[in-house]
């Protein structure tokens, strides 16, 4: 008796240890809130308004980076080390909820405004993005694969509307001037 109770105890203990050990394998990376007050765009330093344009990359430890516009995010990636990323975020442009970016959907158009005039707007799904685009009549629908290839520049226009700037101007004083949509 006292081996098979053994032999059921050590079973049950490796069957115990097998499953914690597969719940451990996969993290989950949840985006921060945006805080108006503190939070600027780690590319730009511009404020990162709680709003459709936010974007945000937590890394695999766990730290959070922000961003006011979608080619900031794009320009970060483009010089950082990616592979420390642990999931990236977009906004969706209706409710503001947040979007794993490869799960997006985009519109890219150079006359749509955003804060830093990449003209790139993000959506939950495709529907959403129809819509936008037949409400609109300008643009391109693009997947997260598409934007890879991308030819991310900012609109010339855009920039010279009052409220942008160029990156690396305005670090302090012009904090949260152009986001409006």
């Amino acid at each position: 008796m006292k081996k098979g109770f053994f032999a059921l105890a050590l079973m049950t203990v490796v069957l115990i240890m097998l499953a914690l050990a597969g719940c451990g394998g996969s993290k989950t990376y949840q985006p921060q809130a945006i805080n108006e007050d503190v939070d600027v765009c780690v590319v730009c330093n511009m404020q990162v308004k709680d709003d459709a344009f936010a974007t945000q990359i937590v890394l695999k430890d766990g730290k959070s980076l922000k961003f006011d516009d979608i080619g900031c995010m794009n320009e970060w990636k483009r010089k950082n080390d990616t592979s420390q990323i642990g999931m990236d975020f977009v906004r969706d442009y209706n409710d503001k909820e947040w979007v794993e970016f490869k799960k997006a959907t985009y519109v890219y158009d150079a006359s749509i405004r955003t804060p830093m005039a990449y003209g790139i707007v993000s959506f939950k799904d495709k529907a959403s993005a129809e819509a936008f685009l037949a409400e609109q009549g300008v643009g391109q629908i693009m997947s997260a694969e598409e934007l890879a290839n991308h030819t991310w520049k900012q609109s010339k226009e855009m920039m010279e509307m009052p409220g942008h700037m160029e990156h690396g101007e305005g670090h302090g004083e012009a904090q949260g001037e152009g986001h409006g949509s």
